[in-house]
């Protein structure tokens, strides 16, 4: 993935996990603190992670200098839903995938060539017309992106992304 400028700074990608109670009003809370002090979210997901718990897992991808990153964390950690915060980035090896749906249109030689270029990245046709079929592909953000690329002059008709989700590596949990 490519990194990019927060509005306060530019700087370095960081994949933020962070526990938080499912209750209503949590995800604008945290939505609010970033747009609040203008820092820029550039992916961002969230499901509930434990039903007798109630917890959610909120996982942001965002950009700034080392200082910006401090000053999110320790925001993010003050919100009273919220149960704890992980900097997946540098807390030590994690795993980030994300999934997209890329819809093509086309015949002849570009479909071929469409199919060929999916079977490299390992993307799957999941729906397919005369016209048109629609791949399911997953992997990180830089992956992603190359192959979106790859699609746009042989007939990309649109993209939907989930978001980027991330996991420490190991025994520990968040």
């Amino acid at each position: 993935m490519s990194a990019r400028e927060s509005v306060a700074e530019p700087g370095a990608s960081h994949t933020i996990a962070i526990l938080v109670d499912n209750e209503a009003g949590v995800l604008a809370r945290v939505v609010g603190l970033f747009s609040g002090r203008g820092y820029n979210i550039d992916s961002l997901t969230v499901a509930e992670v434990d039903p007798e718990e109630t917890l959610s897992r909120i996982t942001i991808v965002t950009s700034g200098t080392p200082m910006v990153i401090e000053q999110i964390k320790a925001q993010l950690d003050r919100l009273v839903p919220v149960h704890k915060v992980s900097d997946l980035t540098i807390e030590g090896p994690h795993v980030e995938r994300e999934l997209a749906l890329i819809k093509m249109s086309g015949t002849g030689e570009k479909r071929v060539e469409s199919l060929r270029i999916a079977d490299i990245f390992r993307a799957r046709v999941v729906d397919s017309t005369s016209e048109s079929f629609v791949f399911e592909m997953t992997g990180n953000s830089a992956k992603l992106n190359a192959f979106i690329n790859l699609m746009v002059p042989l007939g990309l008709v649109d993209v939907s992304r989930t978001g980027v989700v991330g996991i420490s590596r190991g025994a520990k949990p968040l």
